[in-house]
C-alpha cells in the first residue's frame, strides 16, 4: 500500500521554502528546498516584488522539491501552504499583473491613513476587521493606488494577496482562504465575509476581490498546464494558503488561550490562537485575524526583528563572527550600557501603529562601543514584546510561551534576553519549519487524519529573575523616550 505524502509550501518575504511531509506531519528532511529572496526597498518607503518573479519562485520551489523526491515512494495527495499576510497585488481581466506585489512593510500609503481616520470610526472598524488603520493593510494601500495610479486602478479587475495570485494561476480560479482574507483589513472577522462598510467607502465591489472558500476544508486542483508540468501532482488536492502567523502558531502547538507563540524572523510577532469568537473589544495595540471559521488568532507584530540585527551587521563595525558577538553580550550586565534604543527602522506596527515612527539611539557616550549598541537593540525588541504581552493578558492569561524563528534559533543570547525581560520561561522547539509544519497539520486536520496539535520538544530558557530589576528600569526609560518621540 502506497504511503500518503503532503507537499508543503512556505511563501515568505525573505524566502520560498518547500518540502514533503508524511501523513503524521513529519518532514522528510532530504526533500527540503529554500529559495532566498527579498522585497525591493524603494527610497519613498516601498517594499515590493515583481508579481511574475514572485510566482516563478513558487513554481521553482515545487520543481525542486519534486526533483529531490524522485526516489521517494508514495502518493502526494495534498498540497498545504502558508504565505505572508497583508500583501496586495492587482491583476487585469486576463490575470496579468497591473501592479507589483506590495508587502506589509510598504509605507507609501501612510498619508492615506489620516484620511481613513478622519472619515471613519477606527474603533468600530478595528473591532469588525481586527485591523487598525495602517499602511500595512489594504484600505490605505487601495486609497493610495486610486490617488496616485488612477489608470492602473481602473484597469485592475481583481485585488489579491500574493497567495491568491498563486492559486489563480495554478487553478484558474481567484480563490482565498478565511485566514488570508482576515488579515487584509477589509474583512469582517465576525461574519467571515468582506466588510461591507469599508468596501462601500473604498467604492470597491466584492466581485473585484477573490472568492472566499465556502468551507475551511475546500481544495482546488491544478489546471491542465501545471498538471502536465507536475504529473506527480495531477491528482493532488491543494488547500488555499493560510497566513504565515496562523501556520506558525499551529506548528508550535500554540492553539489555546494560555499558550503564546513568539516568533522572530525578518520581523517579529507574539500571538495567541484559540477556538472561539474574537474578543468583544480588541485591545488598541493588537490585531485579531482568523485561522479558520472556528479559530481566531490575536496578537501584535513588530516591523523590526531579524531585519534589525541584519541592519546592525551591515552598518556598524560589528564582529563578523556572530558567536563572538553573542559571547561578548553574554558577559555584560543586563541593560548596563545606559542606552535607550527605539527599534523602528522599518516603522512601527504594534502597539502604537505610528506611521512615521523611526529608529533612535539615546545615551551615546565616548565609551559606547558596538556591542553596547547591539545589546541595546536586542533588549529594545524584548521591551516591545513586553508591551504586546501586557495587552494580550487583558484578553487571556498566558502561562506558557513557545518561541520560533531563525533569528532566535541562531541567537541563544537574544532568546534569553526576551525570557528575562518578559519574566517568563520559554521553550524553543527543535522543529525549524514551524510555518510549513503548521500548514501541513491544519491540512491533516481538515482531511481527518489528526485531531490535535502538539508542541515539539525543544530547548528550555528559564527566566533569570535576578535580571528583572535592571530590565524593568531600562524598559521604563524606553517607554518614556517612546512617549516623547511618538506623541
Amino acid at each position: 500500500m502506497s504511503k500518503e505524502l503532503i507537499l508543503a509550501l512556505d511563501i515568505g518575504t525573505s524566502s520560498v521554502r518547500a518540502a514533503l511531509y508524511d501523513d503524521a506531519g513529519n518532514v522528510l528532511p532530504r526533500t527540503m528546498v529554500k529559495h532566498e529572496r527579498s522585497l525591493t526597498a524603494t527610497d519613498d518607503g516601498g517594499a515590493e516584488i515583481d508579481a511574475d518573479e514572485a510566482f516563478d519562485q513558487v513554481v521553482a520551489a515545487v520543481d525542486d522539491v519534486l526533483k529531490k523526491a524522485k526516489t521517494i515512494k508514495g502518493e502526494i495527495t495534498h498540497v498545504a501552504a502558508s504565505c505572508f499576510w497583508h500583501s496586495l497585488v492587482g491583476v487585469d481581466v486576463k490575470g496579468k499583473p497591473t501592479t507589483k506585489v506590495f508587502g506589509w512593510a510598504d509605507t507609501r500609503s501612510r498619508e492615506q491613513v489620516a484620511v481613513l481616520e478622519k472619515r471613519l470610526d477606527e474603533r468600530a472598524a478595528h473591532d469588525r476587521t481586527g485591523a487598525r488603520f495602517h499602511s500595512s493593510f489594504w484600505p490605505a494601500k487601495l486609497l493610495w493606488l486610486k490617488k496616485t495610479e488612477p489608470k492602473v486602478f481602473s484597469h485592475t479587475a481583481k485585488w489579491l494577496s500574493l497567495s491568491d495570485l498563486v492559486t489563480g494561476r495554478l487553478s484558474g480560479t481567484w480563490l482565498t482562504s478565511v485566514s488570508m482574507a482576515s488579515a487584509t483589513g477589509v474583512f469582517d472577522i465576525r461574519k467571515c465575509d468582506w466588510d461591507t462598510e469599508l468596501l462601500s467607502f473604498l467604492k470597491i465591489k466584492p466581485s473585484v476581490l477573490p472568492q472566499i472558500t465556502a468551507e475551511d476544508s475546500a481544495t482546488f486542483a491544478l489546471n491542465s498546464k501545471y498538471a502536465k508540468r507536475w504529473p506527480r501532482l495531477n491528482d493532488a488536492r491543494w488547500f488555499p494558503a493560510i497566513g504565515d502567523g496562523a501556520a506558525n502558531n499551529i506548528g508550535a502547538g500554540c492553539v489555546k488561550k494560555s499558550k503564546a507563540a513568539l516568533m522572530i524572523g525578518t520581523s517579529g510577532a507574539m500571538r495567541v490562537a484559540y477556538k472561539g469568537d474574537p474578543p468583544e473589544q480588541i485591545p488598541d495595540g493588537l490585531w485579531c485575524y482568523r485561522i479558520d471559521r472556528k479559530r481566531v488568532i490575536i496578537g501584535g507584530a513588530l516591523s523590526d526583528g531579524g531585519g534589525l540585527y541584519r541592519w546592525l551587521k551591515d552598518n556598524i563595525r560589528l564582529l563578523a563572527d556572530d558567536d563572538k558577538t553573542e559571547a561578548q553580550i553574554a558577559k555584560r550586565p543586563p541593560a548596563g550600557h545606559g542606552l535607550t534604543f527605539l527599534p523602528f527602522l522599518a516603522g512601527e506596527r504594534s502597539t502604537g501603529y505610528h506611521e512615521n515612527a523611526t529608529g533612535a539611539i539615546f545615551g551615546l557616550r565616548s565609551a559606547t562601543d558596538t556591542i553596547d549598541i547591539v545589546q541595546a537593540a536586542l533588549e529594545s525588541v524584548a521591551y516591545r514584546f513586553a508591551d504586546i504581552l501586557d495587552q494580550l493578558n487583558n484578553v487571556c492569561r498566558i502561562r506558557e510561551i513557545i518561541a520560533s524563528g531563525g533569528a532566535l534559533r541562531h541567537s541563544p543570547v537574544w532568546t534569553q534576553i526576551i525570557a528575562d525581560v518578559l519574566g517568563r520561561d520559554m521553550t524553543l522547539p527543535d522543529t525549524r519549519e514551524a510555518s510549513s509544519r503548521g500548514a501541513v497539520l491544519l491540512a491533516l486536520e481538515k482531511i481527518g487524519t489528526i485531531d490535535q496539535f502538539s508542541t515539539p520538544k525543544g530547548q528550555s530558557y528559564k527566566a533569570k529573575r535576578t535580571n528583572g530589576g535592571q530590565y524593568r528600569t531600562a524598559r521604563k526609560r524606553h517607554q518614556n523616550l517612546y512617549g516623547k518621540m511618538m506623541f
